[in-house]
Formats: structure tokens, sequence, C-alpha cells
């Protein structure tokens, strides 16, 4: 009987959880500010700090953006039970202030291995968007789940739009590569207080009997259950086909318009564009997936995201490169939302903070294998390449989706199984 009412109380969500989401949105927009205001910035800083040549600069861009989430892959799971038998907000505000520090400690950097160092650093405390995903995702109402993660990624969205802007406006405005740094940590800080303030959550520490389960064990359930390891590997390649061109697109800008006084403003608004649209795209994707399922949304956004990043390797002006990132975020937006509601599907409430601490896992090792790759195919072979094999990857993906995540976990899972 106390279990019924449990799944009673899961399906129905918080009484809270309008408040909870619209906050939670509002903190993951002004981080997601906080992680992109450096993205322009980032290469450009590299020869203040003694990185010489051009291929240099490129591949210790891919390194430099590669350290966090490798270090975050191994952490990942650690931070995920903690949120389990702690609390998830709590997990929030660790994971938001530490990079708020990080990120200022990072404009006092005199060497790139100080730059590096503080980028491990960060990630060892990373995790924020993990555990945001799970404190919705363990409040709301199990069928405005799609709906819900669309809105927080809505949020990182609009986010990736202003910070790139920013921060290339700042850098160009103030003649300075550091000061970027010392802002974006600001804004870290603000979510920071904003999520302690108003972020309400009533948490019920696990029963001493859940408590003594290792987190070892636990993952290993996790793997068994049925569809979670296609998600996990649906993560793993999209954010390796999407963070493979974050290190170069700033220098891909750079070889289209020369070396012209406002490159960190042009480089900002390319990164900029995908997330235009994914403001417009994600909101609508969302909803379609709580109706048309969230096999079909993903296999949507893969298609359209790998059709409309293979002809980037081959344009030839500024204009035409950023409508082809307005296409591309277009789809690329609707996938983690979708992949993250199905995870949220299968997993047992419970267990959410492990789950999403594994498949951010998952998420982390994309983001640090992609841009690390992405700079060494760009140093190397060239800077058109990156565009190619990031498309080859997501197809691959779009193929992986179709043959091995199970239509039968999208909407209207409880009443099939009934």
């Amino acid at each position: 009987m106390a279990e019924s009412s449990e799944q009673t109380s899961e399906q129905e969500g918080s009484p809270q959880w309008r408040l909870t989401l619209a906050t939670m949105v509002a903190v993951q927009l002004i981080m997601s500010i906080s992680f992109t205001f450096l993205a322009p910035v980032l290469p450009l800083f590299l020869p203040e700090l003694g990185v010489a040549s051009a291929s240099a600069v490129d591949l210790w861009a891919g390194v430099l953006a590669s350290m966090t989430s490798f270090v975050a892959v191994f952490t990942s799971p650690f931070w995920g039970r903690a949120a389990d038998r702690y609390g998830r907000k709590l997990m929030v505000l660790r994971s938001s202030f530490a990079i708020a520090v990080c990120t200022i400690l990072m404009g006092l950097s005199h060497s790139v291995w100080h730059l590096l160092g503080l980028r491990a650093l960060m990630g060892a405390f990373a995790g924020f968007t993990a555990a945001s995903v799970v404190l919705v995702a363990s409040q709301v109402p199990e069928r405005r789940l799609g709906y819900a993660l669309g809105l927080l990624s809505t949020g990182q969205l609009v986010g990736s739009l202003v910070g790139p802007v920013l921060g290339g406006s700042v850098a160009d405005f103030t003649g300075s590569y550091r000061i970027p740094f010392f802002v974006a940590g600001s804004v870290g800080l603000v979510a920071f207080v904003l999520c302690w303030v108003l972020v309400p959550e009533r948490f019920a520490k696990p029963s001493e009997k859940r408590r003594k389960v290792s987190t070892l064990a636990s993952m290993r359930a996790m793997t068994r259950t049925p569809g979670l390891a296609a998600l996990v590997l649906v993560l793993l390649l999209t954010q390796f086909a999407v963070q493979a061109i974050q290190p170069v697109v700033t220098l891909f800008v750079q070889e289209l318009v020369g070396p012209l006084p406002n490159l960190a403003t042009l480089g900002g608004f390319a990164f900029s564009a995908t997330g235009l649209a994914g403001v417009l795209a994600v909101p609508v994707l969302g909803r379609r997936s709580d109706t048309i399922g969230y096999r079909r949304v993903l296999l949507i956004s893969l298609t359209g995201a790998a059709l409309l990043t293979a002809p980037q390797a081959f344009v030839g002006g500024y204009w035409g490169f950023v409508a082809l990132r307005f296409g591309v975020g277009l789809f690329v937006g609707g996938i983690l939302p979708a992949a993250n509601a199905l995870i949220g599907r299968i997993a047992p409430a419970a267990d959410r903070g492990l789950t999403y601490g594994m498949t951010s896992s998952a998420y982390f090792l994309g983001n640090s294998l992609g841009p690390i790759t992405g700079g060494a195919v760009g140093a190397t072979i060239g800077l058109r390449w990156v565009f190619l094999v990031t498309a080859t990857l997501l197809f691959a993906n779009l193929v992986w989706v179709y043959l091995t995540v199970p239509e039968r976990f999208g909407p209207g899972r409880e009443e099939e199984t009934a």
C-alpha cells in the first residue's frame, strides 16, 4: 500500500514542482552563460600564455576543452550517488560554486599548465547539468517529464546563445582576454545564490537497507536495465560529435574572415547561432516528445543535425557558416532532452541520481574525447575535416538509435505495462 502511494506521488510530482522548474530553468540559463562565456575567448587567450604556433593553438584548444569533461567522467557516478543520499539541491549548489571559483582563478593563469590544472579541478567538482536534470526529474509529474526537461534544455540553450556573444564582446571591448574569466565566474556565483534561496526540495534520505547497497552493485544493476545501455551510447556519441566542433569554431571563423579586430565577437555570434535555433526548436520538440514518442524525436533530431553539419566543411563565407550553424541548432537541441526523458522513464525513482550520474559519465566522456579529437583533426589535416568527421558520427548515432532504442519506452509505457 505504501509502495502504491509512493508511485502515485511520483507520477503527480511535488506540490512545488512548478516553482522548482521555473527557478532551475533560470539557474540553468545563468550557468550556461557562465559556461559558454569563454568559448570564443579561450583559443585567443592561448598565445598570451606562450602557445605560439597555429597548430599548437588548435591542439591546446581541444585539450583544454576536453580536460574538464575527462575528469568528470570518473567523478560523476560518485556525485550521482551522493545526490541520492544527501539531496539533489546540495549537488547543484556544490557544483555551481566550485565551477564559479575555478573560472575566476583561470583568469589569473600565467601558463597553459595553470589553465589545464584548473580545468581539471573544475571537472572533479562538475556535474551541474546532471544534478539539475535529476532535481527536476525527481519533482515533476511523470506525464510532464518531456516538457520539463525540454524547458530546462531551453534555458541551457538561451544561455549558450547569450554567453559567447557577451564573452566575445567583453574581450573586444576591454582589450583583455583575462577579464571575461572574472565576469564568467561572477555570473556563476549569481546562479549559486539563486538556487540556494529559491529552489525548494523536500528530500527524504534513503532507508538504511538501501544505503548499504554499494555504488558498484547499483551501477551493475543499472547497466542490465533494458534500453539504458543503448541510451548511454547515444549520449556519448552525440556529445562527441557536437563537441568536436567547439574548439575550432572561432579558428574557422578566423580562416573565413581573416584577423579582424572584432574576431572574438564574430566567433561568439557563430557559437550563438546554434543556441538561438535551439531556443526556437527545443520547446516544440519537448512537447512533441510527450505525444509522438522520445525515440521518434531522437531520430528526427539526429537526421537533421547530420544533414546540416556536413555542408559546413564546404562553406566559403562567414554568413553561410552562421546559417548552417543555425540550422544544426534546430535539431541538435532535441537530442539530450529526449534521451534524458527516456532515462527518467526507465530508471527507478530512488536511483535516479546514480542513473543520471552514470549517463552523465558517458556525456562527459563524449565532451572529453570530442574537443581533443576535433582539435587534433584540425591541427593535422585541416579544420574543414572536423565537420565531416562530426557528420559521420551523427549518422552512425542515427543508425544506432534506429536499431537499438526500443519504441516501447516512449509515452504510454505505464499503460502498456499495466
